[in-house]
């Protein structure tokens, strides 16, 4: 009895729920011998709601969870009966193929990576015109010259005293005009 780890298409924003409701299931039917760890991929972002920086959780995969089991016509049941479950992924719907287990490393290993790290919502491209809202240069408005997404940073060209002038500021400092 081999685990191994299927992708299952869920409603999207359900993802959770799918979760929990696998979870409560697998106990229910007395199970556990048959699944691993079920997964929703997820990253905390930060962005700003109403004036206030707020942390939300983001599913990676939006749609998707991924679960370790071994397969069989019971535990396929199970899964497939799940209330919000649309079926496994792959070409056949009744024998569904199983991740590889490097592609189940790497979503791993970036899931780990990302635990604690904060993203920020890009919510602007370069060239957008934005206002600074938090620090020495609140109120000023620019243009977005460069984004750095794996920093959380964005250039803003700023008309300081009449030149323009690049500056760089967090993406929660920033806001859309």
């Amino acid at each position: 009895m081999e685990k191994k780890w299927y992708v299952v298409h869920t409603y999207s924003g359900y993802e959770q729920k799918v979760k929990e409701a696998l979870e409560e299931s697998i106990k229910l039917n007395n199970m556990q011998d048959y699944f691993g760890e079920i997964i929703v991929p997820s990253e905390i972002v930060m962005e700003r709601v109403k004036g206030k920086v707020k942390k939300s959780q983001r599913v990676v995969y939006p749609g998707y969870v991924i679960v370790n089991m071994v397969m069989n016509n019971e535990t396929w049941y199970l899964v497939r009966n799940t209330p919000k479950v649309t079926g496994f992924v792959g070409h056949d719907k009744m024998n569904p193929t199983p991740l590889p287990e490097k592609e189940v490393e790497e979503i791993l290993q970036a899931i780990q990576e990302g635990k604690g790290k904060i993203k920020p919502k890009i919510k602007f491209e370069k060239g957008d015109s934005v206002r600074v809202i938090d620090g020495p240069f609140t109120n000023f408005t620019g243009t977005v010259e460069e984004i750095k997404p794996e920093k959380g940073k964005a250039k803003v060209l700023l008309n300081i005293f009449g030149r323009t002038t690049p500056v760089e500021f967090d993406f929660i400092q920033i806001e859309k005009i």
